[in-house]
């Protein structure tokens, strides 16, 4: 075999490894679950702050797509999108034809509920789960005017009514059998196929883990004392926190529920609080699990030099500053005065002389 023929099997290999690699990573993504959701939002007059139509979608928690009803072009929000080629397209093809079922279905519930002028709002989230198991649900949901108001169910290709002013157009979409059978081909064919794709582009991005960094802090209360857990900086975002007293855990109703929030660098944090007796913050701990961490966390409340403490160390020095000063301008006197004393007697007894 000639070195032509080596360097091209060597090229070949190092392409299967390569293939194996990316195929790894994706399994290991889809060892957990994913999700891919659309949101979907409007108004009826720019005044509450919202457009006429706007879409965002997301791939787990991370945003990749930006809609606008007045560009009417789907825009990539995460940099390995951009390399989606024909799934791109098929994409943009999706939001435009959610774009323009958004507005007749906001037309339909609005004259199904006689609301024929006025500020309203609608929102519509969609997509789909894919489980650990590759097991899929599918999920399909209206609200108006911040209200929950139609959602979809594939299984029986019917509505469900959140409130009585649903029923009517609840009743006009289970007559379009064609489009109910549409929503459900979506929700359970084309938008795992979809996911699984952005899966594999977002591999080493989307799959990625970064543990959380835990801090406790202690505030003090009027009748307690609050200890605060923050579990900062961490991704994915499916994070638990819990107390423990005593290291056993405590019952979720004598915490704080804490939020989950974005960093807006790709990672979230996260936090929960806890009132307790003043005295006894040392008998609590913070644990925290993350599929980031090997083991889970723990944390608590390491009290700092208290503010008695420090205002006494900082006036013992400042006293010690004053007496060296005073004792050294009381030894300059003392020295003067001696030698005075010692020019004065000289005077004296050559006078006598």
């Amino acid at each position: 075999m000639g070195p032509p023929a080596r360097r091209a099997l060597l090229l070949l290999l190092l392409g299967a490894l390569g293939a194996l690699g990316v195929r790894a990573a994706v399994a290991q993504a889809r060892a957990r679950p994913h999700s891919l959701r659309y949101l979907l939002m409007g108004a009826t007059e720019p005044d509450l702050g919202l457009p006429v139509f706007q879409a965002v979608g997301f791939v787990d928690e991370q945003l990749f797509v930006f809609y606008d009803h007045e560009s009417r072009r789907a825009e990539p929000r995460a940099p390995w999108v951009r390399a989606a080629g024909p799934l791109w397209l098929q994409l943009s093809q999706s939001l435009k034809g959610w774009d323009h079922m958004f507005t007749l279905d906001f037309w339909t519930i609005m004259d199904n509920r006689n609301h024929s002028s006025g500020p309203h709002t609608l929102q519509v989230a969609l997509g789909c789960e894919v489980g650990a198991d590759n097991s899929t649900r599918g999920f399909w949901t209206y609200g108006y005017d911040g209200e929950d108001h139609l959602e979809f169910r594939p299984e029986t290709l019917s509505w469900r009514a959140a409130e009585p002013g649903a029923w009517a157009t609840k009743m006009e979409w289970e007559v379009n059998a064609v489009r109910a059978r549409q929503n459900r081909a979506y929700l359970e064919r084309l938008c795992p196929e979809q996911l699984g794709r952005l899966l594999e582009l977002g591999a080493g991005v989307l799959d990625r883990r970064v543990p959380p960094s835990v801090r406790v802090t202690c505030h003090v209360a009027s009748a307690a004392t609050i200890l605060r857990c923050q579990a900062l900086s961490f991704y994915p975002p499916n994070i638990t926190v819990r107390w423990l007293r005593d290291r056993q855990p405590l019952d979720a109703q004598h915490a704080e529920p804490g939020d989950l929030l974005p960093n807006g660098d790709g990672t979230y944090q996260a936090w929960a609080a806890l009132a307790v007796p003043p005295g006894e913050e040392q008998g609590y701990a913070c644990q925290v699990q993350h599929p980031g961490l090997e083991q889970p966390l723990t944390a608590t409340w390491e009290p700092s030099v208290s503010g008695a403490l420090v205002f006494g160390i900082i006036s013992g020095t400042l006293m010690c500053v004053v007496l060296i000063f005073l004792a050294g301008v009381l030894f300059r006197f003392l020295r003067r005065r001696r030698a005075s004393r010692g020019t004065l007697g000289s005077y004296v007894l050559a006078d006598l002389e």
